[in-house]
């Protein structure tokens, strides 16, 4: 099943034979998943991903169990298909003194953005969300950020539940292996929205693009690779099965469809959206991801502009001000964006899937 070392274009398990035994181990008639984004995953969406042929998906990072259980009630009510809960395993706390100082500052910073509403509710916690991932019976429970403790890993299994484990290096997809992951996730800095390094403080200095990072872990990892970043045609897909996926997983491509549902605003600012334009920023959440140039964005990267606040500070302090009177140049939504904004469309999403994957058969090897 796994694309095994050498797995590339060279040696190795065919392309077609690699890619057929993914499908085969996870239900699809597609290999292409929809990525967990968290805020951005409604069930209308994975179901029409699922009903395709591909694999839905729900980030729960936001999500108390309540919402786990509902999200996978309704998606299971519109589809026998195949689908992911991802989750983000949480950051070591930073130094306190540190902590406090940058709170302070970009708490000062955002006054240029209205006013403040009321303190964020507490974040749901891991643990419970871990449970309920558990109690959902998904295909796949996926991590980035890190890994999943030993035990929770043993459980998964136990229930026939397979762990896909993100990656944005070899070392740390070699330690997502080492510790029982099923498939690794390797996301490229070309994605949208939050980088998965394992060490916060790493995602700037962790720029490794897709199709350099693929065949330096189709060489060395004996589970299956998940493609991530910059893939939104059939073009991307056959690029990375090429290189050594077995799957490709794509956000950003998907965010126009209609049964994404996002803002009007956000869809506007991926509409021919240049590679180029896109924006590296810790300014919606604290923790560094790929978003379009907002006025917002722009703002916290002009000289002199404080650090923002360390994740999950960050992203509460922004929900109070989108909680209070907002401004015009705050931005309602995180307004994450890909390199590959450009080529999304404002198609339904069974329909994009399906033409990226007939796209990609027509350019594969026989």
């Amino acid at each position: 099943m796994g694309s095994g070392r050498g797995g590339g274009l060279t040696g190795g398990t065919g392309v077609r034979d690699r890619v057929a035994a993914f499908r085969q181990r996870y239900g699809l008639q597609l290999p292409i998943l929809m990525a967990p984004m968290a805020g951005a995953c409604p069930p209308e969406l994975a179901v029409a991903v699922a009903e395709a042929g591909g694999m839905g998906a729900s980030g729960v990072l936001l999500d108390s169990p309540e919402r786990i259980a509902d999200w996978s009630a309704r998606f299971r009510t519109g589809s026998s298909g195949p689908f992911q809960l991802n989750n983000w395993i949480p950051d070591e706390p930073g130094d306190a003194g540190e902590v406090e100082r940058s709170t302070a500052a970009a708490r000062e910073f955002l006054g240029r953005f209205g006013a403040p509403g009321d303190q964020p509710r507490p974040a749901p916690d891991f643990g419970e969300q871990c449970e309920a991932m558990l109690a959902a019976e998904p295909t796949v429970v996926s991590s980035i950020m890190g890994l999943f403790a030993p035990e929770y890993v043993r459980r998964l299994a136990e229930r026939g539940i397979a762990w896909f484990a993100c990656a944005t290096t070899l070392d740390d997809a070699l330690a997502a292996e080492e510790a029982g992951a099923d498939a690794v996730v390797a996301q490229g800095m070309e994605a949208g929205g939050h980088r998965g390094t394992f060490d916060p403080d790493d995602a700037e200095s962790t720029s490794v693009g897709l199709f350099a990072l693929l065949p330096r872990l189709a060489d060395r990892l004996r589970i299956p690779i998940i493609a991530a970043g910059g893939i939104a045609d059939g073009r991307g897909v056959a690029a990375a099965l090429a290189l050594g996926a077995s799957a490709v997983q794509v956000g950003t491509a998907l965010l126009r469809s209609p049964e994404a549902g996002i803002a009007k605003e956000w869809s506007a600012a991926l509409d021919g959206l240049a590679p180029e334009a896109t924006r590296p920023t810790r300014a919606y959440s604290g923790r560094l991801g790929r978003a379009a140039p907002t006025p917002y964005v722009a703002a916290w990267a002009e000289p002199g502009a404080p650090v923002p606040a360390r994740y999950p500070i960050q992203r509460q302090l922004v929900g109070q001000w989108r909680r209070g009177t907002p401004a015009e140049n705050l931005d309602r939504a995180n307004h994450w964006a890909g390199q590959s904004a450009a080529l999304a469309r404002e198609e339904p999403a069974g329909e994009i899937v399906t033409r990226m994957w007939h796209e990609a058969s027509a350019l594969l090897p026989a």
